[in-house]
């Protein structure tokens, strides 16, 4: 079963999927989790590359570029934007930035730009294999 869903609708969906990032970035984790946030900025970066790369990509490399970079920018932002609050608020409500999340948001972007990579490829050798017969060989064209 396949769900049309219009191109309005999408962004739609990824604005509000991006709104509630952004509250989930600036607000301070428990201490309990602190011990794995490497991990969390990793698998985050992993399923919303998936989200977009599914909502928008299919199996286009240009959009899938263009995600890429566009979630890179926002990990770099939000980074910058919980420094920031700290000042504005004049109480810390996040940590400051740190590369090292920059660097785990970007180690999820490239786990998933591998595996999408793979799944891309090996759909477009399927297409192109579609059109030949079981041994593998061109069937006969008819003259």
């Amino acid at each position: 079963m396949k769900i049309h869903i219009k191109l309005w609708q999408k962004i739609l969906l990824a604005m509000a999927a991006f709104a509630a990032a952004i509250v989930g970035f600036m607000v301070r984790l428990p201490s309990t989790f602190s011990h794995a946030d490497k991990e969390m900025h990793t698998l985050f970066y992993f399923l919303a590359a998936a989200f977009l790369n599914i909502l928008f990509a299919k199996r286009n490399l240009l959009i899938h570029a263009f995600i890429f970079g566009l979630l890179y920018v926002f990990g770099v932002g939000i980074e910058y934007a919980q420094q920031y609050s700290n000042i504005y608020l004049h109480k810390k409500i996040h940590g400051n930035a740190d590369p090292e999340d920059i660097h785990a948001n970007l180690q999820g972007l490239i786990y998933f730009s591998a595996i999408w990579l793979c799944y891309a490829a090996a759909m477009f050798l399927w297409k192109m294999m579609k059109g030949k017969d079981v041994a593998g060989d061109v069937p006969p064209v008819k003259q």
